[in-house]
């Protein structure tokens, strides 16, 4: 038969699409044709294609008309993980595979020369595709097995070469083959990274309790954060902290994290899936495709989709550039990123916790104590510095903390510190709450909460409501200020609920700490335990 089909996937950003590539050979003036929008990276595949089947003792139909199709024709593709695909639809229709044996089997891998494979970006996401397409068997390079097998019910055959391969559809004992590389580079530094934040808790921070009673509710809610204060205070100390306390991500959130991580080639293959929410600090020198995602080529997540469902720590906010702060605004709204071009479009999620750092000026060292203020810079750079904190931006931020160096007098050596295993009760058990009060829902958090829907289902109780609208009518809220002091006071009331043991709903005070949480005014210690005679519904 002249005629045969293999399927591989293309990727949309982390949206995959199940490709046919269909290949006809026939009589005909010796050429090989590809069509259906393949780029010029995918085009080069036909030069590897034809080397891979010479040397690894096959028959490459020199004398005959190939045409390569990647259907749906309209749909842009781009990579060399298509040439698995395009070398067995190739043997198939000149007759040295029988067609049958490519039925519901989808293929992955870059070709070499000499016949062998090399791992692919997105794998993960590929197979999800592949899976949700129908394919009931899939091959992948040898090192992305168990990437691959993260999804269920999906028989995952890895492979080291294109002979391994034939010989499997076949039947046949594979032929030996060198292993494949798992990794495109060599380490050459090692560095602990991500393992020194393993040994962080919150208890190895003395006082700051306003603060940790901030990130605790920027935790449990998903809301933003601003932090602010001379150098030294412990801006950072808390932002790295913060990830200690949420809780380990659902079967869910994983899934979709590790396809991201895949996507951007920063999954490490013996990991498996990632169950820990992630941290990501990019230098305030980043670019902003860095940041937001983009690239040459295919787009590929940014920092931000890294970061979801963790943590996205900006150090130094001011310092970065100004594309890089205003393109914050997307998802600080949405929780997602939208990455537009030309010929493509592509949304990304980006539903971590943003925390923002800053110092009052560029040395960091003012304070409005003129006894212990030693800034040396002049005023018009203050405000300058201040003034790169977009208004736009500063709008979107739900809490805000003035944050100041803990004094010895702050602490209580004979008061227990709590940990972050201890938080991290509290955060999963406001979660929960949250879960079961958006059951069925498109959203997971208070943050996430759509204004419309926010007001129609959940409004505050009237006279929680006056302290609302006078802030509005005073200026001294947004309208869009408002509805997210109307998200932190649910999240406040869950930890108070989780505290008490019993419901309690959004009521005075839980909107006057939420008022103060994003005015960043002192809160009330009082107010962070439970009402002895509220009565409420969540």
């Amino acid at each position: 038969m002249p005629f045969a089909t293999a399927w591989c996937v293309a990727l949309d950003g982390a949206v995959g699409h199940l490709i046919d590539v269909q290949t006809d050979v026939s009589v005909g003036q010796p050429t090989t044709v590809v069509v259906g929008r393949a780029d010029a990276l995918l085009r080069e595949g036909v030069d590897r294609v034809r080397m891979a089947l010479i040397n690894s003792d096959l028959r490459w139909p020199a004398t005959k008309r190939c045409t390569v199709l990647f259907s749906p024709a309209d749909l842009r593709k781009s990579g060399t993980h298509f040439d698995l695909a395009m070398a067995v639809s190739l043997l198939a229709a000149d007759g040295q595979l029988e067609s049958a044996w490519l039925d519901r089997t989808a293929f992955i891998g870059e070709l070499t020369l000499a016949g062998g494979l090399r791992p692919a970006l997105g794998v993960l996401p590929m197979a999800l595709a592949a899976a949700a397409g129908g394919a009931r068997r899939l091959y992948v390079p040898e090192p992305q097995v168990g990437e691959a097998m993260l999804v269920p019910d999906l028989e995952v055959i890895g492979v080291r070469s294109l002979g391994q391969v034939v010989a499997s559809l076949g039947g046949d004992e594979p032929p030996a083959a060198p292993p494949v590389a798992a990794a495109t580079g060599l380490r050459l530094v090692t560095w602990r990274g991500d393992e020194r934040l393993d040994e962080l808790d919150l208890a190895d921070l003395r006082g700051l309790a306003e603060e940790k009673y901030a990130v605790e509710v920027a935790a449990a809610g998903g809301h933003p954060v601003q932090l602010s204060g001379p150098k030294g205070c412990g801006k950072t100390s808390l932002a790295e902290r913060l990830p200690t306390i949420l809780p380990d991500l659902t079967p869910e959130e994983s899934l979709e994290l590790t396809a991201l991580h895949s996507l951007a080639g920063a999954l490490d293959p013996g990991h498996g899936m990632l169950v820990r929410p992630p941290f990501a600090a990019p230098h305030h020198d980043a670019s902003k495709v860095s940041v937001v995602g983009g690239g040459s080529g295919r787009v590929q997540p940014g920092e931000i989709s890294r970061a979801h469902c963790g943590v996205l720590f900006l150090d130094e906010f001011p310092l970065f550039r100004s594309d890089v702060i205003e393109a914050l605004r997307q998802p600080l709204e949405n929780g997602d990123i939208t990455v537009a071009r030309r010929d493509e479009s592509v949304t990304l999620p980006a539903g971590g916790i943003l925390v923002l750092a800053s110092n009052p000026c560029p040395c960091g060292n003012f304070t409005r104590a003129a006894r212990s203020n030693r800034c040396t810079c002049a005023e018009t750079v203050r405000r300058a510095y201040r003034a790169r904190m977009s208004g736009p931006i500063v709008d979107r931020i739900d809490i805000v903390r003035h944050v100041q160096p803990a004094s010895p007098a702050s602490h209580d050596p004979f008061c227990p510190v709590e940990s972050s295993a201890d938080v991290r009760e509290r955060v999963a058990a406001a979660r929960r709450r949250q879960e079961e009060r958006f059951a069925g829902r498109s959203w997971r958090l208070n943050a996430h909460i759509p204004s419309p829907r926010l007001k129609d289902t959940w409004p505050l109780p009237s006279e929680a409501q006056h302290l609302v609208d006078a802030e509005l009518l005073g200026g001294r809220l947004s309208a869009r200020g408002a509805v997210r002091v109307h998200r932190l006071a649910l999240t406040v009331a869950d930890l108070r609920s989780v505290r008490a043991g019993r419901d309690i709903g959004p009521d005075v005070d839980e909107v006057r700490t939420a008022l103060r949480l994003r005015s960043g005014r002192a809160l009330d210690l009082a107010m962070f335990q439970p009402r002895p005679d509220a009565e409420g519904v969540a």
